[in-house]
């Protein structure tokens, strides 16, 4: 069994101000998808330029931040958020939901499209590649605040999290980080280092992060107030990621059947 390393969830205090770790991971989120979309921008051809990845990734973070906010409070915490309803507002206690973000984000690229003439396929296959990274940052600070913990286990690697009580459980966070962050990176970065189809890269991120995520949620502790939904084991991320899977599979299905419709989304390659 492994030590829990008990971080302080508080980066730095600067009087009555408190830098969380968890905003922290926000701001890396956004630094690197804006980062990695200037480095597809430059590439001869994206039909991109740096000042238009950073009103993009502007847009991406509002529908991050308010779509997570309002997935989380409506999927997982609606009953919380009646009783007490400016803990919506206190995003550094947590509480953030991917596929909520998700929505947050397709609207977000669609009112961009609108304003900014482009095609909303064209944006989320130019994004997809530079979310994986800020999904490990956000499993990251889940690890760091000591939520979202697994469920019990024996394996050496197990931990015992403050607040879990005393029995070792599974780091689920550490692993959505490698699967859901870096192996998912792995995969759309590389897939979309030539053109694509259009809409095949947003299917191969739909569907490779609703497959991790489906997974890892045998391993994770269920939320307490909504517990398993069917069959003793289906949890409310499993079921979340169901109909991010099958899109997934629609979207690449549709892509293969116009190869001729590509995105240009090419990334130097190797790097």
């Amino acid at each position: 069994m492994l030590t829990y390393p008990k971080i302080d969830p508080v980066a730095v205090k600067l009087g009555p101000l408190k830098i969380h770790w968890y905003g922290i991971m926000y701001l890396i989120a956004f630094a690197s998808a804006w980062w990695l979309g200037v480095r597809r921008a430059r590439r001869p051809g994206s039909g991109w330029n740096p000042d238009q990845v950073s009103d993009l990734i502007f847009y991406g973070a509002m529908g991050v931040v308010l779509g997570g906010r309002l997935g989380y409070t409506l999927f997982y915490n609606f009953g919380h958020f009646l009783a007490d309803p400016l803990s919506i507002f206190r995003i550094w206690e947590g509480g953030m939901s991917f596929h909520g973000g998700l929505l947050g984000v397709l609207v977000a690229m669609w009112l961009y499209g609108r304003k900014y003439h482009r095609r909303f396929f064209e944006l989320t296959d130019f994004i997809a590649p530079l979310v994986p990274i800020g999904l490990a940052a956000g499993r990251l600070g889940n690890f760091i605040n000591g939520e979202l913990w697994g469920r019990p286990t024996d394996v050496p690697w197990a931990m015992v999290f403050p607040g879990a009580g005393p029995l070792p459980r599974h780091p689920s966070q550490l692993y959505e980080l490698l699967l859901e962050g870096v192996l998912l990176f792995i995969i759309v970065w590389f897939y979309s280092a030539r053109p694509r189809p259009r809409m095949a890269v947003s299917g191969v991120f739909a569907l490779g992060y609703g497959s991790f995520r489906f997974f890892v949620e045998f391993f994770r502790e269920p939320d307490a107030h909504i517990g398993y939904l069917a069959f003793g084991w289906l949890t409310q991320g499993q079921l979340l990621s169901v109909p991010l899977i099958l899109l997934g599979v629609l979207l690449l299905w549709l892509a293969y059947r116009r190869p001729q419709d590509t995105t240009q989304t090419a990334t130097a390659k190797g790097k």
